[in-house]
């Protein structure tokens, strides 16, 4: 069971890692360090924009960061709680999001709403620490088994990892 856990805990910080650095704009192609100079930046100045009532809108980001499908915000197909924020939507396949439930609590959001869909845990496939959980469901209509992984960040917010996979 330690060797489950430890492996859960290395895949956990590898896929924390990718996706950090995907978000960061990748690593360093030639293979040099990854020391540079940053250059001198014009100012950018924020220009007010109007919703047609003469009341400003704030600029927004614009949702899609690449052609690779890959999203800040968006929708998504997956269950999220109300409270999910800093939603990284990585194609159809895998999202990426935080919320403030504890681990037990969004281990039981998971099981109910997957459960209303007709989703079945794996039990067998089930790992859970003081700190992370994994759990994968069949029932996809792609035919995909949907893996659902939470790390707790220590600050109160717990990042939880949904992703389809070929099992």
């Amino acid at each position: 069971m330690k060797k489950i856990n430890i492996l859960f805990a290395v895949i956990v910080l590898v896929m924390a890692s990718l996706a950090c650095q995907t978000v960061m704009g990748g690593g360093d192609e030639d293979g040099g360090n990854n020391s540079f100079e940053i250059p001198d930046l014009p100012e950018i100045t924020e220009v007010p924009q109007s919703n047609g009532n003469d009341a400003e809108v704030p600029p927004t980001l614009p949702p899609d960061l690449g052609g690779d499908g890959f999203t800040l915000g968006g929708e998504t197909d997956f269950p999220l709680p109300d409270d999910a924020s800093n939603l990284i939507n990585m194609g159809n396949d895998i999202v990426n999001f935080q919320t403030n439930l504890s681990l037990d609590d969004a281990m039981n959001f998971y099981r109910d709403e997957f459960g209303k869909l007709g989703y079945t845990e794996r039990d067998g496939l089930t790992v859970t620490s003081d700190t992370t959980f994994s759990m994968v469901y069949d029932g996809h209509e792609s035919g995909m088994a949907v893996t659902v992984q939470g790390v707790d960040l220590g600050d109160g917010t717990v990042n939880i990892s949904i992703t389809l996979v070929d099992l």
